[in-house]
Order: C-alpha cells, then sequence, then structure tokens
C-alpha cells in the first residue's frame, strides 16, 4: 500500500466484522488494541524464544525477573513470557479466547497498562460469544504492514491517529477529540525551535518537550524527529514528556513509546489538572493541542481549591475560564511548567495557533 491513509482506511474497513454485534462507536474498543497488540507481537518476533528460554531458566530462582527478561528482548520493555504467539494462538481455534487470555496475561508490565487501559481482556469474551473472535484475528494476521520492518514508527503514529480521527468523525465526537494534522505539527514544531539555535546544532545538548494532552503522542514524536534528523542534531538527547486523560489514546501512545524506545515513565494516565503526572518538572519546550470547549465541572473543586490556597504561586492565579471551556487552564498549566533556569518557549493550539 502506497501510504499510511491508505493503510489506515484498511484496517478501519476491517470494522465493518463487528457490525451489528457492536455499536459503531465501539468498533475503536476492537479494532485499536487489534492493531497494537498484533504489532506488538510481530516486533517480539526476534527475541520471543530467548525471552522464553530466559524465564524457563530463572523462574522461581529469582523474584522479580523484569531485568532479565528486559535483558532477553534486547533491551526492550516489550516481551511476552507465554508459550503462544500469533501463529500458535490461530492453530488452535476451539480454545483461542482462553489461549489469548494466557497470551494476554503473559506480557511486560508496561504492556499490561496498554491492555487494562484498552480494556481489552472484557472485548475477548465478548467476541467470541458473537463468533467474532477468530475471525477478527483471521483478518489480522494478513496484514504484514504492521511489522516494525516493513511500517516504521512515525508512519505506525500517522496510521493510529488517522484512524482515531476516522472513529471519532464517524461517530460524530465532539468538536474538542480530534487529532492533529501532520503539517500542523510540523508548522508548530518549527516555531517552537524556530530561536533555538543549541536544540538544532549542539550535539551534547538535552532537550525536553512536554506536552499536558498529549494524545496519541504525535506531537512529541514529531518534535523529537525534527531536531533529530540527519541534517540537524542526529546525537541530540531529546527527552520526552506528555500525560493523557483518554485511556484509548494514552494507550497508543504508551505502545509508540515502547516500540520507539522511548521511556514510558515519563508519559503519564490522568488529568493534567488535578493530576499533575509531572508536578516537579519543569521544561524547555512546550507544545500542545488541548481540548477546546470541554467542562472542567468534574475537577473544579480541586482546580479552585488551588487558586484559593496557592495563588500566583500555583498555577491558576491569574483566574478562572467559564466552566464549560478549559483551554484558559492549560494555558496556565503549561505556563507554571516553564523551565526556571533557562529560557522556555510554548507553542499552542486553542482556536489558533499562539506561540510565546
Amino acid at each position: 500500500m502506497a501510504n499510511f491513509q491508505e493503510k489506515a482506511d484498511f484496517i478501519w474497513s476491517l470494522a465493518d466484522m463487528l457490525r451489528g454485534d457492536y455499536l459503531r462507536r465501539e468498533y475503536p474498543d476492537v479494532i485499536l488494541p487489534m492493531v497494537v497488540i498484533r504489532r506488538l507481537d510481530l516486533a517480539m518476533a526476534a527475541t520471543r524464544e530467548t525471552v522464553r528460554q530466559a524465564y524457563e531458566k530463572y523462574k522461581g530462582k529469582l523474584d522479580n525477573l523484569h531485568g532479565v527478561l528486559t535483558s532477553a528482548a534486547g533491551d526492550s520493555l516489550v516481551y511476552n513470557i507465554s508459550e503462544y504467539d500469533w501463529d500458535r494462538l490461530l492453530d488452535d481455534s476451539n480454545s483461542l479466547a482462553q489461549n489469548l487470555i494466557n497470551y494476554l496475561n503473559g506480557f511486560s508490565p508496561d504492556v499490561q497498562d496498554i491492555i487494562e487501559k484498552f480494556d481489552f481482556r472484557r472485548q475477548v469474551s465478548r467476541l467470541q460469544s458473537a463468533n467474532l473472535l477468530y475471525q477478527i484475528f483471521q483478518k489480522f494476521d494478513g496484514i504484514r504492514f504492521l511489522d516494525p520492518d516493513v511500517t516504521d514508527n512515525h508512519e505506525m503514529g500517522s496510521i493510529f491517529e488517522h484512524l482515531i480521527y476516522r472513529f471519532n468523525q464517524d461517530n460524530n465526537e465532539t468538536a474538542g477529540e480530534h487529532f492533529t494534522p501532520r503539517e500542523v505539527i510540523r508548522l508548530m514544531v518549527r516555531l517552537l525551535l524556530l530561536e533555538d539555535e543549541e536544540a538544532l546544532i549542539n550535539p551534547n545538548a538535552i532537550i525536553t518537550i512536554y506536552d499536558p494532552a498529549c494524545g496519541t503522542g504525535g506531537m512529541l514524536t514529531e518534535a523529537k524527529n525534527y531536531i533529530c534528523h540527519p541534517d540537524r542534531n542526529p546525537n541530540a538527547r531529546v527527552e520526552l514528556f506528555g500525560q493523557e486523560i483518554n485511556p484509548t489514546a494514552y494507550a497508543v501512545a504508551k505502545a509508540d513509546f515502547l516500540l520507539k524506545g522511548e521511556d514510558p515513565r515519563k508519559l503519564i494516565f490522568g488529568n493534567s489538572f488535578s493530576e499533575d503526572g509531572h508536578d516537579k518538572r519543569r521544561f524547555r519546550h512546550m507544545l500542545s493541542n488541548p481540548p477546546f470547549g470541554v467542562d472542567w465541572r468534574k475537577v473544579e473543586y480541586i482546580i479552585k481549591r488551588e487558586q484559593d490556597t496557592k495563588g500566583f504561586d500555583g498555577r491558576f492565579g491569574a483566574g478562572l475560564p467559564r466552566i464549560n471551556d478549559g483551554s484558559l487552564l492549560f494555558l496556565q498549566h503549561m505556563l507554571s511548567k516553564r523551565a526556571t533556569n533557562e529560557p522556555s518557549r510554548i507553542v499552542v493550539v486553542f482556536n489558533r495557533l499562539v506561540a510565546l
């Protein structure tokens, strides 16, 4: 297939198999985790047997096998100790549901977090009851372009975002729940780095980039790709930090982080206002396209308490917006994250692009 959009559209077309047994708004609950799990399965192919051997050798001898198994997986946080892989699961169609749960349980802790955020175990029994589980697995078995050796992580990120966009568009999601087109992200990254020669030239630079509403992580990874381009600063140390409240988007972003070798601990699940996952950190670069027109009533008490008790020493001293649009809260949150010992730069989208 020629480009990421054709690949995404092909995956999206498989959702028609769910028609009648699932509501349209439920299609991504199956399709997105299947994409992630299939890609992870293909990514583990080269180290699967080494991991199994290490597990058999050390189980019962060590209290914590994570370090040993990570090493056996080539210093990857993605591994699986189950005796199953995609082919073995398909070979036993009568026990597919049972064996699949065993397979899911065998993943490394970080992948377990992704599976839980997708709530995919619940879908296994539902698909089995609808006689769809084996059919879905067969269809995904044929999608060879999910292999990281065929489709690189950058293109895979575009596929994820396009799928989410198509599902949201198809389900008439609210205006605030959308993906940011790649061309807009590239413009934002260029504005972010426009006056930062060190980030683009100094090979010893340590560059921190933060997005408090990171979605599937597209802005973060696009920023790093731009900085580390062979024509700019391929050896730069770029550290990505993000937070996301939507469990599906978070799961996709974390899967992308794991496959790219990024530190998944720097990606936090939760509400940036009420559960600031990077409370003590400050950042040199920040960019975001936060949701607009989103009600913040659920965390109103926490936000008002911080404003009342901390004032300008907190995040929201400048004032609070109307209850049905939290955009200004994101801006104040990002301003509070500015580095204290060096200049910081922020690029954020509201109803227009703003660089600070």
